[in-house]
């Protein structure tokens, strides 16, 4: 661990190493900054030499402080992406990490008040959604942010849909 690396992305990479070491959740740390006390949602992204190896994460708070979800979602991105096979302690010196902290969801009305580099997308519809966090490489238009959301929550392309865009503070 560098001594110039973000706490989230240490306190992430702490979570999975603890859990492949112990078999049990890193405890919450007893002293925390400010800004890791209060709730908030946040992904956990893992990358294995660039390419993406895990990432789960939360619109909303689902534990009691930020430093608990990014734990929690660490864990999940590790070992519980259906899209990939669990981590293993032999990968650790190969994974990055990122951090997103997910600001409130806004309703929007249409195409128009969306930025695929400044604004993640919720798209819903019929109880299904599809999530797509901002700023992310090859993801270059409203249009494709579209279609990717309405392909990860199966929304049909002629299906009437919701859409809620989010910013996220990112840390890597």
């Amino acid at each position: 661990m560098s001594i110039s690396q973000h706490p989230y992305i240490s306190l992430a990479q702490e979570s999975i190493q603890h859990y492949l070491i112990h078999q049990t959740r890193l405890p919450c740390p007893e002293s925390l900054p400010q800004d890791l006390k209060s709730p908030s949602g946040a992904f956990v992204s893992i990358k294995k030499l660039k390419q993406l190896r895990g990432c789960i994460g939360t619109l909303e708070p689902c534990e009691p402080n930020l430093a608990m979800e990014i734990i929690e979602n660490a864990l999940k991105a590790a070992l519980q992406d259906p899209r990939f096979s669990p981590v293993t302690s032999e990968e650790l010196q190969d994974l990055t990490y990122s951090i997103d902290v997910v600001r409130p969801l806004e309703k929007i009305s249409g195409p128009a008040e969306l930025d695929p580099h400044v604004y993640g997308l919720v798209v819903r519809s019929n109880g299904r959604q599809g999530v797509l966090l901002p700023d992310l490489e090859g993801v270059d238009t409203v249009e494709e942010q579209i279609q990717i959301c309405r392909s990860k929550g199966g929304i049909h392309d002629g299906d009437p849909i919701d859409l809620y865009r989010f910013k996220v503070e990112r840390f890597r």
